[in-house]
């Protein structure tokens, strides 16, 4: 990939989805300043400390003073994060506002002070809320159903509003991000139904028939180095869906239990949660050639062998794994 800018903050870089796409970035050769909390861990890029293009920035996007600091020398940002999901928003309605959405605009401004030349935003898939449409794409209007989502939406909406010409704005809607990763959750459809399968060889599912849209992380990885090379004329104000595969619960479950082996069982729970979702990457591979290529399949296999190479110890019940049991052991205000 040929570069176009040489350093890059990751804001949230310390999470799930950065803890690929860092080591990936310095593997393109750029230079990355990480901005996080660290609260799931401090060490995740310990093997990359040496490299010289690596520096690791504890912060809060809250702290105005830290986030400008931050944004010095800046050529582009990837700001990945959040308060990851509904039950981790409701958690402490709050502490998430303060964080999705109040930090938001002073951390954009802080950019464009900077004179940061690109600005992309991990938004949510969540956002169109429940659709009747087979095919959800990005022109359908938003009905968000919940904090998270609403506050997505509104980010969006900031967003826009800032861009200008010498200040790209990159928006994209992820589906369910799924597969292994350093700093692994398994508290993700997908993620879930492996840990499970493999761990106890039984699989729950709650319901069957909802739709869920999902990516794989190595998928997700990829958009974002290609967010950093595509002309701007191609993705300035622009809006994508990044997904891969739609698929039900219960087809999700059988193809866990596929790879994982037949002695899993699939256990099926009533549930009060109908809401099933289904989105459209068709504007991303027909406006810039990418498509998502790694399957549900390949994240099992992947989780499965992280699994078998004891790279997951004590899955079921360290915090590490899980967003919900983090904050709460922490107490994250």
């Amino acid at each position: 990939m040929e570069k176009i800018f040489s350093k890059v903050l990751v804001i949230g870089g310390a999470g799930y989805v950065g803890s690929r796409l860092v080591p990936r970035l310095l593997e393109e050769g750029y230079s990355v300043r990480v901005f996080d909390l660290y609260i799931y861990g401090k060490n995740i890029f310990s093997p990359y400390k040496g490299s010289g293009r690596l520096e690791e920035i504890i912060g809060d996007v809250r702290n105005s003073e830290q986030v400008r600091e931050a944004m010095q020398g800046v050529d582009a940002v990837i700001h990945l994060a959040c308060i990851s999901n509904d039950p981790s928003f409701e958690l402490n309605p709050e502490l998430g506002k303060s964080i999705n959405f109040d930090s938001f605009e002073p951390l954009v401004d802080e950019a464009k002070k900077a004179n940061v030349k690109r600005f992309i935003f991990a938004s949510s898939s969540s956002v169109y809320g429940v659709k009747e449409e087979e095919n959800v794409t990005e022109d359908l209007p938003l009905e968000p159903l919940t904090d998270y989502s609403k506050f997505k939406a509104m980010c969006e909406d900031v967003l826009l509003k800032k861009a200008e010409d010498k200040f790209t704005c990159l928006i994209v809607r992820p589906a369910t991000v799924c597969g292994y990763a350093p700093r692994l959750r398994l508290d993700l459809s997908v993620n879930i139904l492996t840990n499970h399968a493999v761990t106890n060889r039984k699989i729950k599912v709650f319901g069957g028939k909802q739709k869920r849209p999902n990516i794989h992380i190595s998928d997700m990885v990829n958009f974002y180095l290609h967010s950093l090379i595509w002309p701007s004329e191609k993705i300035h104000k622009k809006i994508f869906n990044a997904g891969y595969e739609n698929h039900t619960l219960d087809e999700i479950a059988d193809l866990v239990k596929s790879v994982v082996g037949d002695d899993v069982s699939i256990v099926h729970e009533p549930t009060n949660d109908n809401r099933s979702y289904h989105v459209s990457s068709e504007k991303l591979k027909n406006e810039l050639g990418f498509s998502a290529t790694h399957s549900i399949a390949d994240a099992a296999k992947d989780l499965l062998t992280a699994f078998n190479e004891g790279k997951v110890p004590n899955s079921m019940n360290d915090s590490a794994y899980y967003n919900i049991k983090k904050m709460q052991e922490i107490k994250l205000t």
